[in-house]
């Protein structure tokens, strides 16, 4: 038997057996994959794609809708707003009660507590504007204590939350701005409390506003209820506010959603 013809390597090659040289040849020959080959082949085909962009967009759109509906609901107020003497009122005081009302009920709406401790109504006159800074849809006006406690004329009360609403109106035409209302002390005199009690009921007819009657109804006075103090709830008082807060703006909430 004849020995095989040498291939390109100087080695033996078994007759009829193809040349190496020849196969590297036709590989060398063999088409090279453009970029847009591999790119198909990496993504897959792409006559599926419009297909699965139509599906997605209306999914996009509805996730970005229904987190755009969340609403604000702000109180503006002073101590007895702000917690004042809780032991955690970002839990405690009445807004933080009436947001777990809020998420209980399932409606979109998120609580900003506004209050601020030794608020006055010319304080929040000079507060506000710095407040609407952020969208308010509902806006709970919840000034007008320190006033009382301090024997501020009641037409000053008067004059400057008028202020308040007229801003809020401006900033906002489309929000709803709820009054809630307070008493002096019986100590400031029987012409006083009753001109500061007058306050709230002219402001709310003036301007059509929903009015909470008294803030504090049911729990001022009453020793289980309040601080040591005697002006600021405790918890059980608080829990007690958020009630009556809420009473009125359940609907209210639920009819904006």
């Amino acid at each position: 038997m004849l020995p095989g013809r040498p291939d390109a390597g100087g080695r033996a090659r078994p007759p009829g057996a193809p040349s190496t040289t020849a196969h590297s040849r036709a590989a060398t020959a063999r088409p090279a994959m453009n970029h847009k080959d591999a790119e198909t082949q990496r993504r897959g085909p792409v006559r599926n794609r419009p297909f699965l962009l139509c599906a997605l967009v209306p999914l996009w759109f509805a996730v970005t809708a229904g987190a755009a509906e969340t609403r604000t609901l702000l109180f503006f107020g002073d101590s007895l707003t702000a917690g004042y003497g809780l032991e955690d009122p970002a839990t405690g005081a009445f807004p933080a009660r009436v947001q777990a009302k809020i998420a209980d009920a399932g409606l979109p709406w998120h609580v900003v507590n506004a209050g601020l401790s030794g608020e006055t109504s010319a304080g929040g006159c000079r507060r506000v504007d710095w407040i609407l800074r952020q969208r308010v849809d509902v806006f709970v006006l919840a000034l007008g204590g320190n006033d009382g406690l301090r024997g501020i004329p009641p037409e000053s009360t008067q004059a400057n939350l008028q202020t308040i609403i007229d801003q809020v109106r401006e900033k906002f035409p489309a929000a709803t701005i709820v009054l809630a209302g307070i008493v002096a002390p019986p100590n400031m005199g029987a012409d006083f409390t009753r001109a500061f009690a007058g306050i709230f009921p002219e402001l709310a007819d003036k301007n059509h506003l929903p009015l909470i009657p008294f803030l504090l109804e049911g729990v001022a006075g009453r020793p289980g209820l309040n601080q040591a103090d005697g002006i600021h709830p405790n918890e059980k008082g608080h829990a007690l506010v958020a009630e009556t807060v809420w009473a009125d703006l359940q609907p209210l909430l639920a009819d904006r959603h």
